[in-house]
């Protein structure tokens, strides 16, 4: 059977920018295994599988795989996948709810002139605030001195809305420009409550980069290595909904632009939104622009 793909660069508004996606359509039937032998031979950071929702009131059931491993939510497959879709749709919708093994997953679409220009998901579980980490544990897994790491606005800490991740401020733009994943340090501080990966960022923006209040990177495993990730929404999402814990506002919406990619040559640019109520996180969301970049089919063989 001929199972048809499409790629889109995600969090971008130009093609070879952002975080790149490739979108299995019509993927029922697939093992397990098949879909993260697919995955891997895409080798993005991310490869989504589409298939019939369990419930006809949403739009599809989602399953999210890395080169190594599936996740039960993801941002930029969401967003990416979500374009996708609304692009392809004969009947427009402002809404598409994805089914996914970290809960229900709604996506905003939207449009003009009745072309789709963005996506923006809610996260799918509240803030849960996990394990903090030591300046010089997280400093050693980013090839950093334990100075370059900031704790007075929060200690580094694993924080998830769907998917793990470590968060962790970094003192300055030159000091996460120059980070380097230490592989033998990860090996010795995650996994941890279910993170794999190190989310980093600053406030020292330069004001070549000032279209964004934060400037971020990430690395996590891949194939056999640490690799980064251009652009990470699940992560950036758990981040503002975090950033948006400790900001002392009690009502309202808080907002953030948070560049991602920049240091590998694939901008990327992740908006975020989060609503406060009484002091509580009411939902958190995370957005952005995408690119449809190519289109084709491919036959599976020698998989079980």
């Amino acid at each position: 059977m001929q199972r048809r793909y499409i790629t889109v660069d995600v969090f971008t508004d130009r093609a070879f920018g952002g975080n790149q996606l490739a979108v299995v359509l019509d993927a029922g039937g697939l093992t397990t295994a098949q879909m993260q032998a697919v995955a891997t031979e895409f080798n993005y950071s991310e490869t989504t599988f589409v298939l019939p929702p369990r419930d006809k009131a949403n739009d599809a059931e989602v399953r999210i795989f890395t080169p190594v491993r599936e996740l039960p939510f993801a941002g930029h497959p969401n967003v990416g996948t979500a374009f996708v879709l609304a692009t392809l749709a004969k009947e427009p919708k402002s809404r598409l709810l994805f089914e996914e093994k970290a809960g229900l997953v709604p996506v905003d679409i939207f449009r003009e002139r009745y072309r789709v220009i963005s996506t923006e998901l809610t996260a799918p579980q509240p803030l849960s605030r996990f394990a903090q980490c030591s300046a010089d544990e997280v400093a050693a897994c980013l090839s950093l001195s334990a100075d370059d790491i900031r704790t007075d606005r929060h200690a580094p800490q694993v924080v998830s809305v769907g998917t793990p991740f470590v968060v962790a401020e970094v003192r300055s733009r030159e000091a996460v420009r120059r980070a380097k994943p230490d592989a033998a340090a990860f090996g010795r501080m995650l996994p941890r409550d279910g993170a794999f990966s190190i989310w980093f960022y600053t406030q020292d923006v330069p004001a070549a980069e000032a279209s964004c209040e934060r400037q971020a990177r990430m690395f996590m495993p891949g194939a056999g290595s640490l690799v980064e990730d251009p652009a990470t929404g699940s992560a950036t999402v758990a981040a503002a909904a975090l950033f948006a814990d400790l900001h002392p506002v009690r009502d309202g919406e808080l907002k953030l632009t948070v560049g991602q990619g920049f240091d590998m040559g694939r901008p990327s640019f992740l908006l975020t939104r989060v609503h406060k109520q009484a002091g509580k996180i009411v939902s958190a969301h995370v957005g952005g622009s995408c690119v449809q970049m190519m289109e084709g089919t491919f036959k599976l063989a020698g998989v079980a």
